[in-house]
């Protein structure tokens, strides 16, 4: 019986180790597809439809990106926004979260139930537009930051982890004559940088790839973040990299060697990210998610 036991245990973890393995080539062969062509020369990825290593190895497609101040400067604005937005959320997710860990905290139900129902109904694009545009944040980075500066989710989930930590340190921090900002600052949020590293990431990574509020709320070029940019040439294939308003009427499609290396640029600085809050992100990532 403990043979059978044995014979069906490892037989179950080949078979999972190895949709694993399939899975995990599903997703990185056209990454490194990606990144092989645009470190190939023009001609000759003409003749070979797919490649997983550079063919004639060549600089030619980032030299040609960087031809113009137009990539450097989507990228420096999609960094910016990334930063400033990703600790614009960060601070008040926790501002919220945090009175509404309490459970004595004057209409927390019906304001936890508001949070809820802003997950399920939105009041649409049209709307939104006009509040942002009444705000005076069109054509600004602001745009891109306010609309979105609290996450539903992840602020109910870092509201229960808030709930997890041990009453007894606030009530020690108010008898040494600490006030609610100072709980919060000095205890509350050095204990839960796990979870905040976590949702950090979540925001980061929302900040980089987010192009739609980008296309809606900023005309002028020079403010358009790299995935604007990356839409421009990959979808549009305009006639250069520059303003669409400024590039001639004539249209042809740039080669594929130049949209693959845009998409390196926009892509890698992301991922260097991971490597450095793995460790908090692992751990982080199932805190808050089962005490409601």
């Amino acid at each position: 019986m403990i043979e059978n036991k044995n014979w069906s245990s490892r037989l179950f973890n080949a078979a999972n180790q190895t949709l694993l393995i399939l899975i995990s080539l599903i997703t990185i062969i056209p990454f490194i597809h990606v990144l092989a062509v645009s470190f190939s020369d023009e001609n000759a990825i003409i003749d070979r439809k797919f490649v997983l290593f550079p063919v004639d190895f060549s600089l030619d497609a980032f030299r040609y990106i960087f031809s113009t101040d137009t990539v450097f400067t989507s990228l420096i604005n999609t960094i910016l926004i990334t930063v400033v937005g990703t600790f614009v959320n960060i601070l008040l997710t926790s501002l919220m979260a945090y009175p509404l860990a309490r459970k004595d905290l004057p209409l927390r139900s019906t304001i936890l139930f508001l949070v809820t129902f802003t997950m399920l109904f939105g009041g649409g694009i049209v709307p939104t537009f006009l509040i942002v545009k009444w705000l005076g944040l069109l054509n600004s980075y602001w745009s891109l930051i306010i609309p979105t500066a609290i996450s539903a989710f992840n602020l109910i989930v870092l509201k229960n982890f808030f709930q997890q930590l041990p009453e007894s340190l606030e009530e020690s921090a108010k008898i040494d004559g600490c006030h609610d900002y100072g709980i919060l600052f000095r205890i509350v949020i050095p204990l839960s940088m796990p979870a905040l590293t976590t949702f950090s990431l979540f925001y980061a990574v929302a900040h980089w790839n987010s192009f739609f509020q980008a296309i809606l709320y900023v005309n002028d070029s020079s403010k358009w973040p790299i995935q604007v940019l990356l839409r421009q040439i990959v979808l549009l294939s305009q006639g250069g990299i520059g303003d669409s308003v400024a590039t001639t009427n004539v249209m042809y499609t740039l080669p594929d060697t130049v949209k693959t290396a845009v998409i390196v640029v926009a892509t890698v600085p992301i991922l260097c990210v991971y490597p450095f809050l793995q460790k908090h992100f692992a751990k982080g990532v199932m805190l808050g998610s089962v005490k409601g």
